[in-house]
């Protein structure tokens, strides 16, 4: 029996149209990210901010608006993940695939949160008007308390982790985008991550200005990677070119041997 050779296989250079067109989608969705979080963050002002939002008038269509963006939100961070890693596998697959585990760990936090404000509105539609107002107000306070730890621990402990320092150590270690640039994911996602954690032991409050200071860098960063892969592209470094002479390398020699097979 005669086992069938392995053919050459060969990926898409950077400045591949394919290839093109996965950096304007993962733009695509890094831009959306920030619109939807933060139009979803305004929707959510009542029932984050008003204690007695459960047994009051209530604004549920806003709420449930608000829902939908966080689900457009969730969608577009795992597309973040799915449309850069067939290239940043190339610069450290380990890594890369630690990226996707790390957008799909912050897209769970993120429904676990939409779901606890939900239940607020099903507690308010449902249970209102039947049930004691001071236990009603108490249950809408816990699950609000749960979005604000699913806030702390997606966007910020995950997004810290896996957009900052791993996705910009990779982005730095390819030269996919200046360089730069991709410091000040190096530098903003540890200090995001170290914010979440002075946040978890009390010592500021997420939305207080020194987390705001401290997250800055981080949303810069994300912010102009999804602007850059829109507009440019991947960048196409001196590597790279020195790369693909590699990889024609290796195709010419192929081609004798799997000719004389």
């Amino acid at each position: 029996m005669f086992e069938p050779h392995a053919q050459p296989t060969t990926e898409m250079a950077i400045d591949d149209p394919r290839v093109r067109r996965l950096a304007r989608i993962a733009g695509a969705f890094f831009v959306m990210t920030f619109i939807s979080s933060i139009a979803a963050l305004v929707l959510y002002g009542p029932v984050l901010d008003e204690a007695g939002y459960v047994v009051g008038g209530g604004a549920d269509t806003r709420i449930s608006v608000g829902a939908f963006l966080e689900v457009i939100l969730v969608i577009s961070n795992v597309g973040t993940a799915v449309a850069l890693f067939p290239i940043l596998r190339r610069h450290g697959e380990g890594l890369a695939l630690g990226y996707v585990a790390s957008r799909i760990l912050e897209s769970t936090v993120i429904v676990v949160g939409i779901v606890s404000l939900l239940s607020v509105v099903t507690l308010r539609q449902d249970v209102a008007g039947s049930a004691d107002p001071g236990s009603l107000v108490l249950a809408g306070q816990s699950l609000v308390a749960v979005h604000d730890w699913t806030f702390l621990f997606g966007p910020a402990f995950c997004a810290g982790f896996g957009n900052g320092l791993v996705l910009g150590y990779l982005m730095y270690r390819s030269g996919l985008v200046p360089r730069r640039m991709a410091l000040l994911g190096i530098i903003g996602g540890p200090l995001a991550f170290a914010s979440a954690t002075a946040v978890l032991f009390g010592l500021y409050e997420q939305t207080s200005g020194p987390s705001f200071v401290a997250t800055l860098p981080e949303m810069v960063w994300e912010a102009s990677l999804g602007i850059y892969l829109i507009a440019k592209g991947f960048k196409v470094s001196p590597d790279t070119h020195k790369e693909r002479r590699h990889t024609r390398l290796i195709e010419s020699s192929a081609a004798p041997a799997a000719a004389a097979r």
